[in-house]
């Protein structure tokens, strides 16, 4: 587990540190603002010589006052250096540019949650998702997903996507290792995983358990990739005590859904599955502990996501320390068969048996 014990930062570090902070809404704008403006890529074919101001106003077509009131700041941020009268592209320029990761992270942040973080502090007292009324006026998120501003859509899918997607080829070898029949998806979003199966699966029946907004995304791709005989849809609020869901299931399947829940309500979501599925039955759950990450920046990046839980997506839930979490499977009547750290970006893979 990532050690948080120790204060890295003298005072002098410290009060340096809360500067960037105090500024940190600055320089994140002047990044995104360099890189969509193309001067960061004008910096990075440049190479070591690097460019002059007028050089890259005409190239970029900037004005030269707006190239060098950006660059500087950037000089400032360490995102690009001063050789010889000359911006030269750093190493944390060229993340900014080039990482996908980084790039779906800031897209995020600016199309979806930048304008709703205005009112965390209103989303922490009152519990609720304050911030989500600048996207729309939904109880959460998830019923305006399909609703969302075109730019705050995409991002959105981009995000969830990037992170869960890179885990698909090592998470099918394990799920169909023992060739189930009938696979439950709940939470299924557009039907990305569902359709990953019946692609590596030729005979799988999968069943997607969603809202019916969602499950209307799910529906349009399943049929428009030639599974729609085989991906079938279950519309439900899972919050709902008196939600049914699908028997029969060899595996039920849950993908970064979970922590899209209070503790509570995850637990009521668990004994749900617990009280329909089949005794030999697998529960396969794939989350993002904050705790089971191998680098400080991926702990980071999960703390930072679960304040958009907080003010967006439904006031109440986050990423989990993994223990929290373990506890509410056990209370829900579940044992874990294995569990895999480290899959793809991050991901945990949890295998759960009826206790």
């Amino acid at each position: 587990m990532l050690q948080f014990s120790k204060d890295p930062f003298n005072a002098l570090q410290a009060k340096t540190e809360a500067q960037k902070l105090a500024f940190a809404p600055v320089v994140f704008h002047c990044a995104r603002t360099l890189r969509d403006l193309g001067i960061l890529a004008a910096l990075d074919s440049a190479g070591e010589s690097g460019m002059n101001a007028d050089s890259l106003s005409q190239q970029t077509g900037v004005s030269e006052y707006g190239v060098k009131v950006l660059l500087d700041m950037a000089l400032s941020a360490g995102i690009v250096l001063w050789r010889e009268e000359c911006y030269v592209l750093g190493k944390l320029g060229y993340f900014l540019l080039h990482d996908g990761m980084t790039r779906a992270n800031m897209d995020f942040t600016a199309d979806v949650c930048y304008a709703a973080m205005m009112h965390l502090t209103e989303s922490i007292t009152e519990g609720k998702p304050a911030g989500l009324k600048e996207l729309g006026d939904w109880p959460t998120i998830y019923e305006g997903l399909s609703q969302l501003p075109e730019k705050a859509k995409e991002s959105w899918f981009q995000f969830d996507h990037f992170y869960s997607d890179r885990s698909f080829p090592v998470l099918l070898e394990r799920v169909f290792a023992n060739k189930p029949k009938m696979l439950v998806d709940i939470g299924g979003n557009t039907g990305k995983w569902a359709m990953q199966c019946c692609a590596h699966d030729s005979d799988v029946q999968v069943t997607i358990v969603d809202l019916p907004q969602q499950l209307a995304m799910a529906r349009e791709n399943a049929e428009a990739n030639g599974f729609g005989e085989r991906i079938h849809g279950w519309p439900a609020n899972m919050l709902n005590p008196e939600q049914t869901l699908p028997a029969g299931a060899d595996v039920w399947w849950m993908s970064q859904f979970l922590d899209c829940f209070s503790p509570m309500e995850i637990l009521q979501i668990l004994k749900k599955v617990r009280a329909t599925m089949e005794p030999e039955a697998t529960v396969y759950i794939l989350e993002m502990f904050w705790d089971a990450q191998k680098y400080d920046a991926a702990s980071f990046c999960l703390n930072a996501t679960s304040l958009y839980f907080t003010c967006l997506a439904n006031g109440n839930s986050r990423f989990y320390r993994s223990e929290d979490f373990l506890q509410l499977a056990a209370e829900a009547g579940f044992v874990v068969a294995s569990r895999t750290d480290e899959i793809g970006l991050g991901h945990t893979l949890l295998e759960l048996k009826a206790g």
